[in-house]
């Protein structure tokens, strides 16, 4: 996979992964493995993991189509080496929280809706908004 082609997404925007039963079985061990190690780059890496628990459904009796996707996923991980998070060097990483919330304010279903969001130093890392 060292001099394999990029690819621009993780999963094919036409590809329908299914049961394949008329696939050609492939080694449970090695794409169990591979998934294995996509689960674990999806801690640092969250925009894969829709496409790596989509393929980690088959990985019970895993056919060649299942393989080829999981293989994908690692063509985009080579292509986006570069990208990361980006954080200002100011010598001090305070850690701030800011919330906010209104109460039933939306006239028409009297629903509330909150929010937050977490900085460390100047650069935001998470945030949440909910109805």
């Amino acid at each position: 996979m060292e001099n394999c082609k990029e690819a621009s997404t993780p999963i094919s925007t036409s590809c329908y992964l299914d049961v394949d039963e008329n696939g050609t079985a492939v080694d449970q061990t090695n794409i169990k493995a591979l998934i294995g190690l996509l689960l674990y780059l999806i801690a640092s890496r969250p925009n894969n993991m829709f496409s790596v628990c989509m393929c980690a459904r088959f990985q019970a009796n895993p056919k060649e189509s299942h393989f080829n996707a999981t293989k994908r996923i690692l063509k985009y991980l080579k292509g986006i080496t570069n990208v990361g998070l980006w954080h200002l060097n100011e010598g001090t990483l305070n850690l701030k929280e800011y919330s906010d919330s209104d109460l039933a304010r939306w006239k028409l279903d009297r629903k509330s809706t909150s929010g937050t969001c977490h900085l460390l130093g100047a650069s935001l890392i998470s945030w949440n908004s909910k109805k």
